[in-house]
């Protein structure tokens, strides 16, 4: 799949636009890019998980996994936690920088091979990549789920016609804990605990 938001360097040119995004009450505005996720705007699954979603009580640290150019990771970081956000795409990696900058938020953005692997996660939140195919999800969600702290919580975004309530069942199968917190527009929001 060329040119592909999952890719590490997008072959497409690189168009920025800025959008104004209001997240919790408060209105931001964020740079986008042709070449990452969801450069229009908001897409509507990140939308359903945050507006279903309280974040998580500060100070603590959280993950954004996939993060695009950073909606997420900037929202909590906004909150006062200490956002890590990793993608493979360095223009999203770029994006999510420049607009944590912009807002003056605690925002680390990385490869994922780069986050500290002694790191552990308060919360992890996604809308994850689901068409990367099935194994490699489990791969990335497998990898990244063993490191919450004790009492952490992930929150997944997934589209139910995308598979949503078999990721559930074979979350659970894996031992996670989980259950449905809402369903909206097609889309499942998921609580994910360590076993």
């Amino acid at each position: 799949m060329a040119d592909h938001y999952f890719d590490a360097d997008p072959n497409v040119a690189e168009r920025r636009r800025d959008i104004t995004v209001s997240v919790w009450g408060t209105e931001r505005t964020y740079t986008t890019a042709t070449g990452v996720f969801s450069h229009q705007g908001l897409d509507k699954a990140t939308d359903v998980l945050l507006r279903h979603s309280t974040p998580p009580l500060s100070p603590g640290t959280v993950l954004d996994l996939g993060c695009g150019w950073g909606a997420i990771a900037c929202s909590l970081a906004a909150e006062g936690l200490t956002a890590w956000a990793v993608d493979v795409n360095d223009r999203a990696l770029e994006l999510t920088r420049y607009n944590a900058e912009r807002h003056a938020l605690d925002v680390t953005a990385c490869r994922p091979e780069e986050v500290p692997p002694d790191l552990t996660f308060d919360a992890i939140w996604s809308n994850p990549p689901i068409r990367i195919g099935k194994q490699a999800l489990h791969e990335l969600l497998s990898t990244w789920l063993p490191r919450l702290s004790g009492s952490g919580e992930a929150r997944l975004v997934v589209g139910k016609n995308l598979g949503a309530d078999s990721l559930h069942r074979w979350l659970e199968s894996e031992g996670y804990p989980t259950t449905r917190e809402a369903s909206e527009k097609g889309f499942r929001v998921l609580s994910v605990r360590r076993p």
